[in-house]
């Protein structure tokens, strides 16, 4: 597995990288803010909503696609881990 810790603001950030290969993510915010995921133009209006303090959502990111994050306000941690067999950097 490949653990990973990123700091999100309200400046979209990519997380994951274009690869050949469909990986699996595993995605945990830490703490009580929100951060949405989504392409490079990911804003608060038009990502997908990360719940506050909830378990790691897991997601299959397709290959070919890029992953990116943004805050509405202020900054937020961010975790993800990858199995090392998806390629995930």
């Amino acid at each position: 597995m490949i653990s990973q810790a990123k700091t999100i603001t309200t400046t979209a950030s990519r997380i994951m990288a274009e690869s050949t290969s469909v990986r699996t993510i595993y995605i945990h915010v830490i703490g009580a803010g929100t951060v949405y995921l989504g392409d490079a133009t990911v804003t608060s209006d038009n990502g997908l909503l990360t719940e506050k303090n909830a378990v790691p959502l897991e997601l299959i990111l397709p290959a070919h696609e890029e992953l990116w994050a943004v805050t509405d306000t202020g900054t937020e941690s961010l975790r993800l881990l990858i199995p090392s067999l998806s390629n995930g950097s």
